[in-house]
């Protein structure tokens, strides 16, 4: 008799999870308020509490910080708060460290091109906040290290991810405006002094020696928002001011601010669009959001803010007459139409945190790199020499040759 053997079906195959790489990330200032609350708790720990961000190819890429900062009090509740595991005062030894990856800088402009060096010098990605230096010969510098070194770096360009510049940029592209003539744009507000009410920005920011002042601070944000929208910045005018010299500080002690609070500029841009932009800590607020920006065309116009997008073109625009004498009952407001909202935009610092880690994964170039954040550092010097000189000063195109 023959044996007979029975063999069990064979059972199905277990899904096969995919594959998933962590990436370890030098975090360093996170306790600065940009730091903890869009670098950290809105980008890196969303990426992480979603299982990291998913690839072309199916795989993933998670994220895992380390926090560094100067008190290793304020380092350990972040940590015990958000649960996460590393945490160190040594920045050198953060560095040293070959699981960590990338360096993220989010320190006070003062303090962040010496720990650029050393990040380029470790060999470390870097991702950071602008300004990236002082000084464009500093901010050159650093491209120019990090190009030797082989070194993949990435500078914060967040406003071009708002959901209302993601509007303009597609009206851009649809071609809606024609030929684009002419950027205004209001952004500020107030920000109190600090006497009978504290103030809502750090007082470094008001003062010039600790690297503040609003051109230091917003002048790199127009510039990449002008070039990636409307053409690159040829020339630029600005007056810069003190409007409110007498200030309080964290602690409620006086001091004298040595930094400009406002700043009006215009600037002429590759293509002849002339964009004009006030920016001002002195300024109470008439207008739908903190940011706008009013862009008029020969087929259409547009302002957008933070969020909201509202149109006007060639042929439902009114046709006003100049007349002093009779009151003008017309609303124009009316005469504007909202742009719906056909997408779900994303917080736009985490948006770019994803581009930014699928871009060093796959080891694709990189537009928004040192290099172009020294050309922000470029406009915002120019600027304050236009102030001090009293003209306009031209740019010149800068490379890593």
């Amino acid at each position: 008799m023959s044996e007979t053997t029975i063999t069990a079906p064979a059972p199905e195959a277990a899904a096969v999870a995919p594959a998933v790489r962590e990436i370890g990330i030098i975090m360093n200032g996170v306790s600065g308020r940009m730091g903890y609350r869009q670098h950290l708790v809105r980008s890196i720990l969303a990426i992480r509490e979603q299982g990291g961000i998913e690839l072309p190819d199916g795989s993933k890429v998670t994220v895992k910080p380390l926090l560094v900062g100067r008190s290793e009090a304020k380092l350990a509740e972040l940590a015990a708060k958000h649960g996460i595991e590393d945490y160190t005062t040594d920045l050198d030894a953060a560095l040293a460290d070959p699981r960590w990856e990338i360096y993220a800088d989010f320190l006070v402009t003062k303090a962040r091109a010496t720990a650029l060096r050393k990040a380029i010098a470790a060999g470390k990605t870097i991702y950071t906040e602008k300004p990236t230096a002082e000084s464009l010969e500093e901010a050159l510098e650093l491209a120019k290290l990090a190009a030797d070194a082989g070194v993949k770096t990435g500078v914060v360009h967040d406003k071009l991810y708002l959901p209302g510049l993601q509007k303009l940029k597609r009206l851009i592209d649809s071609g809606f405006f024609g030929r684009i003539l002419s950027v205004r744009g209001e952004f500020g507000y107030w920000v109190f002094e600090g006497d009978w009410q504290p103030a809502q920005r750090p007082s470094w920011n008001y003062r010039a020696e600790d690297g503040g002042g609003i051109i230091v601070d917003m002048f790199p944000h127009w510039n990449y928002v002008l070039e990636n929208l409307f053409g690159k910045v040829d020339s630029v005018y600005a007056q810069a001011a003190v409007h409110i010299a007498d200030r309080w500080d964290e602690n409620g002690e006086h001091y004298t601010a040595t930094a400009e609070d406002a700043a009006y500029g215009v600037f002429e841009l590759e293509g002849g669009v002339v964009a004009q932009i006030n920016s001002s800590w002195t300024v109470r607020v008439n207008r739908d959001e903190l940011v706008e920006f009013h862009v008029d065309g020969t087929h259409g116009s547009a302002v957008v803010g933070l969020f909201g997008a509202k149109i006007q073109p060639r042929n439902a625009t009114p046709k006003p007459v100049w007349n002093p004498d009779l009151e003008d009952t017309h609303d124009y407001d009316a005469d504007w139409q909202s742009i719906p909202v056909n997408d779900v935009f994303m917080n736009g610092f985490r948006q770019q945190w994803e581009e930014f880690l699928i871009s060093y994964v796959e080891g694709t170039d990189y537009e928004f790199d040192l290099l172009a954040g020294a050309r922000g550092v470029q406009l915002a010097e120019a600027g304050l020499r236009s102030s001090r000189e009293g003209r306009k000063i031209e740019l010149d195109a800068l490379s890593l040759d």
